[in-house]
């Protein structure tokens, strides 16, 4: 569904470019989790797949479209949920109304159903929401529009506890076996149990792309004392419990939840070979 091509992209007076002989390809039926820390091309990666941003050279196609022409076969296929963005001065109908129309499987059931789930109404005036509201508000409306691929950056900011909690249920209770989504998050715990897949850049490029299944394969993860260290541990890291540890998993090891925080830090190490 995603074909990216010896990419080249950076801001203008950049000091770096963001991406330089990238390609990547992605296929539908996953949720990608895409990690790295600040300046690495995350929030970059999804204006340039919406059509927002245009490369210097290289391709970015959606369906054998090239994402930066936005030609409307593929922007009614496309949808991002950006970290920042403002709702206009209207009430919730009218939005649904004007906007509805640009996506020929929007659904309002899947609205209503998803405002349901977070606890909103769907009398609602935009601009007399919080922000965590306004969250809610906008995934609903990225989830009803039934595009197959739905970007979302950094979208549990703004939610308390019990509302990350919601938004990976709506997530999960509405995907598609033609649906792409992309998370891009440092929340790394709020998704964790969403993502199927893991993208993880850094300066240099993309430096894991694997499952979750193959990771879980290949790694574990657990906590050590002082006393039980013994050496095999890829990569460490002192708790107050104790050391949160990677190891190789060998065969006969039970499989051991992936550990996404102490996962990136040891792939950023170069320890972590997929």
């Amino acid at each position: 569904m995603i074909d990216i091509q010896n990419l080249r992209f950076h801001y203008p007076n950049g000091r770096h470019r963001v991406f330089e002989d990238f390609s990547l390809q992605l296929q539908d039926n996953r949720i990608y989790g895409l990690l790295g820390v600040n300046g690495t091309g995350k929030s970059t990666l999804l204006y340039l797949l919406s059509g927002l941003l245009r490369p210097q050279q290289g391709h970015v196609r959606i369906n054998g479209m090239e994402a930066c022409r936005r030609h409307p076969d593929m922007l009614r296929e496309v949808f991002i949920v950006p970290e920042e963005y403002d709702l206009p001065d209207m009430s919730l109908k009218r939005y649904v109304e004007m906007n509805s129309m640009f996506y020929p499987r929007f659904s309002e059931a899947t609205l209503r159903s998803c405002l349901d789930a977070f606890e909103l109404s769907g009398d609602l005036h935009l601009k007399h929401l919080s922000l965590g509201q306004k969250k809610k508000v906008y995934m609903s409306m990225a989830l009803a529009t039934n595009t197959r691929l739905l970007l979302m950056d950094e979208p549990t900011n703004g939610l308390d506890i019990p509302s990350k909690s919601l938004f990976r249920k709506v997530v999960a209770d509405n995907m598609s076996d033609d649906r792409l989504v992309i998370i891009s998050t440092h929340q790394v715990h709020d998704v964790a149990s969403l993502l199927d897949h893991v993208l993880m850049l850094s300066t240099d490029g993309l430096i894991l792309n694997a499952g979750i299944d193959t990771i879980a394969g290949h790694y574990a993860f657990g906590m050590r004392h002082a006393s039980e260290m013994t050496g095999d541990e890829l990569y460490a890291e002192p708790t107050l419990q104790g050391n949160a540890v990677v190891l190789s998993r060998k065969d006969g090891d039970a499989e051991t939840p992936v550990n996404l925080e102490l996962l990136f830090n040891a792939a950023v190490k170069g320890l972590i070979k997929l």
